[in-house]
């Protein structure tokens, strides 16, 4: 039985040579933005980012399939071991100058997470998982915090940028949840949100209109990290399922009480 290592060390060079690209089009400030539909922006960089980790991993495991964001036609997460390819979280914080975008990449193999790596393109920072073996932030072993008190609690979470379908309960929620944490941040890259929650700086995080690459990786460092991962029923429908809510044990379950607390019962599930 492979303890994944290989994946794993393919998987952070992949990342840091599309980081490399990332930076070389930040810095030379030629983004070559395109938008696919309102506020959904895709620039070279995504282009040139994806392209140099899916022939990384075409080399490396030339049998294996592929799910990366902007050339997805997968419908269904394949049985067989699957590479799940963000090549840059964020997009729109890049577009802007605003410091937190991620390359993101996992493989999952009989529909489970095995390898999650995730780095952040400016600060370096490199989280990774493998599955029964932890979670690290450059190397070190992180856990989730052990905040129990939803009111020293600092929440994460993301405003969809072209599904409004939910936006008055989610208003409605997000103000309850700023009477009721410490605080609410937006980052605005969901995989290094999820992130921060394996890192204990946040204690737990919610979002809805979410993809497999957003949520791939980061949900298994989460789990590595003792947290919890679900759908916003408390099951396990979240990488398709467009609903996501995570945290350390007690505000994971503060957190999907509120939800069904605050939010209307018709959108506790993706509507089809």
């Amino acid at each position: 039985m492979s303890d994944y290592s290989k994946e794993l060390e393919m998987a952070i060079n992949a990342a840091e040579e599309a980081a490399l690209l990332i930076r070389n089009y930040r810095d030379n400030g030629n983004l070559g933005i395109k938008f696919k539909g309102k506020n959904d922006m895709v620039t070279d960089a995504d282009l040139s980012s994806e392209k140099k980790i899916m022939e990384i991993i075409n080399d490396t495991y030339p049998n294996d399939e592929i799910m990366a964001e902007e050339t997805a036609n997968n419908k269904a997460l394949p049985q067989k071991r699957t590479w799940i390819i963000d090549p840059i979280d964020g997009t729109t914080n890049f577009t802007h100058g605003f410091p937190i975008y991620c390359v993101s990449i996992a493989l999952w193999e009989d529909r489970d997470a095995k390898v999650g790596v995730l780095l952040e393109v400016n600060s370096g920072e490199l989280y990774t998982a493998v599955k029964g073996q932890g979670a690290h932030l450059n190397g070190n072993t992180i856990q989730v915090s052990d905040v129990d008190d939803p009111q020293h609690a600092l929440i994460g979470t993301g405003f969809p940028y072209n599904d409004m379908s939910l936006v008055e309960d989610y208003i409605h929620f997000f103000k309850k949840m700023l009477f009721e944490t410490q605080g609410v941040r937006r980052p605005g890259s969901a995989a290094y949100d999820l992130c921060c929650v394996a890192a204990g700086s946040f204690d737990g995080f919610y979002e809805y209109s979410l993809n497999p690459w957003d949520v791939g990786a980061a949900s298994l460092i989460i789990q590595e990290a003792g947290g919890v991962v679900t759908d916003w029923v408390g099951e396990d429908n979240w990488l398709y399922g467009q609903r996501i809510v995570a945290g350390n044990p007690r505000i994971h379950r503060f957190l999907l009480e509120s939800i069904k607390k605050y939010i209307s019962e018709e959108n506790w599930v993706k509507s089809d």
